[in-house]
């Protein structure tokens, strides 16, 4: 699922956005989840170790449940994602609601921690965090989710309100880089499990390349056509397709069998939570970005320019000559070239988001020095 959502999610989203009828979502969504949730239930088994961990937390037949843990990390985690969520759009730390948010979802999770960290059988095993090779990889996860979720919401923005693609049509500019994921992430198993490439090489090509990709969507321009998209997108789908298999082989490196259940739960949290924050960066820093842009690009360019003017001029001018009025066609110069304006602030705003991204993947690279050696596995490790 991790390789194909990226460019399902965006195409299927479009295509609904599109389309929009509420029969089509009841009798097409339902019933597939339905049949996911049977065929995973037929199909997908879980290991002998996670079948005696399930047994070994029962006492007297009962399952002990940790409501206090559970009621805390539901709690950090809706106030956290509302305030990421809302944000922008409420002014931050401007409003009194999103900070008390922030204080409810930061305080939340350091209770959750404090709790956890105390009980024998933890939701999350928090402590696993102390093994090293398993913390840098948690990072990394962070990392991707930032990456991934932060273009994946960027792209879609860029192409639909710059070049004026159509919902489905942004999505299907992220299709190369699942295709390239799906060939790529194979080929990265079988170089780490014939001990051809050791994980921590292949990581290191993974997230220069991704940063390399990030740098490369910062150089485009208005004029950019589908296929640098395209390419740019598969770029980074190479990257990411080199990153799966080895960052889970060196999350589970050091860690025991009846371990790696809990360990891929706090993989998962970190890399959910690298997408929340990465989404709540791009729409802030966009909007941000805009305004100073704008700024300095209107001062550039005030009412007293002689080249502004000239062209205003001239293309009052060519309208005249088209069959408007002479004042109607002032204006539509004038709104001509203030929405030229605004096109060229959101463009740079938004390169500027991807090379930070691009910044904070290369930042990434020097955890690799850290990594203690290892052995791989003859095969890969059990993981949700």
């Amino acid at each position: 699922m991790i390789v194909t959502a990226p460019a399902i999610g965006p195409v299927l989203g479009g295509w609904i956005t599109d389309n929009y009828n509420w029969r089509w979502i009841f009798f097409i969504n339902i019933p597939i989840g339905f049949l996911s949730f049977f065929l995973s239930s037929r199909l997908v088994k879980d290991p002998v170790a996670f079948e005696a961990e399930r047994a070994s937390v029962r006492t007297n037949g009962k399952l002990h449940i940790d409501g206090i843990g559970i009621t805390l990390i539901a709690l950090a985690s809706a106030a956290l994602e509302i305030a990421l969520d809302r944000g922008q759009i409420d002014d931050w730390f401007g409003s009194s609601f999103i900070c008390w948010m922030l204080a409810i979802g930061v305080i939340g999770w350091i209770a959750t921690i404090v709790w956890e960290i105390r009980l024998k059988e933890p939701i999350i095993e928090f402590r696993l965090l102390s093994s090293r090779n398993f913390a840098i990889a948690s990072a990394l996860f962070f990392v991707f989710g930032f990456g991934l979720f932060g273009s994946t919401t960027l792209i879609p923005q860029i192409l639909q309100s710059l070049y004026g693609y159509r919902a489905t049509d942004a999505g299907l500019v992220l299709g190369p880089g699942a295709l390239v994921i799906t060939l790529f992430a194979p080929i990265a198993a079988q170089l780490i499990q014939r001990q051809i490439a050791p994980a921590r090489v292949l990581l290191a090509i993974s997230i220069m390349t991704v940063g390399a990709s990030m740098w490369y969507y910062s150089t485009f321009t208005l004029a950019t056509d589908y296929s640098h998209y395209a390419l740019a997108r598969a770029y980074q789908g190479l990257g990411y397709g080199f990153f799966f298999v080895p960052v889970n082989v060196l999350a589970y490196s050091q860690l025991r069998p009846d371990q790696n259940n809990r360990a891929s739960s706090l993989t998962n949290l970190f890399r959910n939570w690298g997408g929340s924050f990465g989404i709540a960066f791009i729409t802030t820093a966009a909007e941000r970005r805009h305004q100073f842009h704008q700024t300095n690009l209107g001062s550039a360019i005030g009412a007293t320019s002689q080249q502004l003017s000239v062209r205003i001029s001239e293309l009052t001018n060519y309208l005249v000559t088209k069959g408007f009025s002479g004042p109607d066609a002032a204006s539509a110069a004038q709104g001509y070239f203030y929405q030229q304006l605004q096109h060229q602030v959101s463009l740079l705003s938004f390169m500027d988001c991807f090379r930070v991204i691009a910044w904070l993947t290369l930042a990434a690279v020097p955890l690799l020095l850290f990594v203690r050696r290892f052995k791989p596995a003859g095969k890969a490790p059990a993981a949700h």
